[in-house]
C-alpha cells in the first residue's frame, strides 16, 4: 500500500462519498475507487460498507483509518524535517482565526509577516472555535488563533497575549459615572451579547456568576457584530462588553463610554493553537514571533484574571 492510497481512504472516511472524495483529491472517481479496492484486496478485508448511505466504515475500517492518520502525518513530518534542516520557511499554510480576533489582530501583523516571509502562502479562514478544532483534527488547518485554554489533549497552545474585557456603558446607564467597574456591577439581563457560537459570548456568561438566574430570552441578540451591539446600547437597550483591541478603533465620542474593570481585570487568553503532530513548526514560530512583535506595544496589562472561553454545562 502507498501513502497516496491511505490519503484516498481518509478522504472517503471524511466525506462518506467516493465522488466527493475524488474531487477533493483531484483524481477521477474510478481511480480512487480502484486504489482503495487494491488495499482491501491486499489486506483481505472491507474498509467501507458500501451498502450503507452514506458510506460507513466497517469496524476494522475504523481501526485502519485511525492508523492511516498517524502514517500520513508521519510522512508529512519527513518533508517538514527536510525543510527545517534547509532553513526553508515557505509553502502553503492554512490558518484559522475566530471572528472576534480576526478584524483587530490580522491587520496588525499580516503586512509585517508577508514582507518578512514572502515564500509563505497564507490561506486565512474566519471560523468559530468549534469549526477550528474540527479542522485542526481533520488536517484541514495547520494552526489557528483562538481564545484559550481549550482543554483538548490533541491540541497544543502557545499563549500570545492576554486581552482584557472592557465595558461599554452608555450615558443614560447608572454605572456611567463610575471611573472603573467591578464584575458585581454587571447585570446579565442588561448585557447585549454576540450570537451563539462565539466564544467571547461564552466568556461573558462565565464572567457573570448569575447566569443561571437570568432569563436568556431577554438578552439574546442574533448578531455577530460588536458594532451592532454598540449601536443597540446607544439606543438604550443595555450595555455590552468588548475585547480591548476592538476599543482602540472606536470614535473618540464612543471611547468616553468605555469603563475598565478594577484589577485583576477579567481577560481572555489568546493563543496560537496547532495539532500535537507539530507539523510546519518553523512557520508557526514565525507567526508567533511576528505577532509578539506587534502586540507587546498595544497590550501591556499584567494583573488579569483569565476567563474560560468554554461554554459551561448547565
Amino acid at each position: 500500500m502507498t501513502i497516496t492510497q491511505l490519503q484516498y481512504v481518509l478522504a472517503v472516511a471524511e466525506h462518506k462519498n467516493f465522488t466527493l472524495a475524488a474531487e477533493k483529491c483531484f483524481v477521477t472517481q474510478p481511480t480512487l475507487s480502484m486504489q482503495i479496492q487494491k488495499i482491501e484486496e491486499e489486506l483481505n478485508i472491507l474498509i467501507f460498507d458500501r451498502s450503507k448511505k452514506p458510506i460507513q466504515l466497517t469496524d476494522i475500517g475504523q481501526k485502519i483509518v485511525n492508523q492511516a492518520k498517524n502514517i500520513v502525518n508521519e510522512a508529512d513530518r519527513i518533508r517538514d524535517i527536510v525543510e527545517q534542516q534547509k532553513g526553508f520557511i515557505g509553502g502553503e499554510f492554512r490558518l484559522g482565526i475566530i471572528p472576534t480576533i480576526m478584524p483587530t489582530l490580522l491587520p496588525m501583523f499580516l503586512n509585517n509577516f508577508i514582507k518578512k516571509y514572502p515564500k509563505v502562502k497564507l490561506l486565512i479562514e474566519e471560523l468559530n472555535t468549534e469549526e477550528i478544532i474540527l479542522k485542526l483534527k481533520n488536517g484541514h488547518l495547520d494552526a489557528a488563533i483562538a481564545a484559550t485554554p481549550l482543554e483538548d489533549e490533541k491540541i497544543k497552545e502557545i499563549v500570545l497575549y492576554f486581552e482584557p474585557f472592557v465595558a461599554y456603558i452608555p450615558e443614560h446607564h447608572a454605572s456611567f459615572g463610575k471611573e472603573e467597574i467591578e464584575v458585581a456591577d454587571l447585570n446579565l439581563n442588561e448585557i447585549l451579547l454576540l450570537q451563539d457560537g462565539h466564544c467571547f459570548r461564552d466568556g461573558i456568561l462565565n464572567l457573570c456568576k448569575s447566569v443561571s438566574d437570568a432569563d436568556q430570552t431577554n438578552f439574546q441578540i442574533q448578531s455577530g457584530s460588536f458594532e451592532t451591539l454598540i449601536k443597540l446600547a446607544d439606543e438604550g437597550l443595555g450595555t455590552t462588553l468588548l475585547p480591548y483591541l476592538h476599543t482602540l478603533d472606536l470614535k473618540e465620542s464612543d471611547k468616553l463610554k468605555l469603563r475598565n474593570f478594577k484589577e485583576p481585570k477579567p481577560a481572555r487568553e489568546v493563543s496560537l493553537i496547532y495539532p500535537k503532530s507539530e507539523l510546519k513548526m518553523q512557520i508557526i514560530d514565525a507567526i508567533r514571533s511576528t505577532i509578539a512583535g506587534v502586540v507587546k506595544g498595544a497590550i501591556v496589562f499584567q494583573n488579569v484574571q483569565i476567563i474560560s472561553p468554554l461554554q459551561k454545562k448547565a
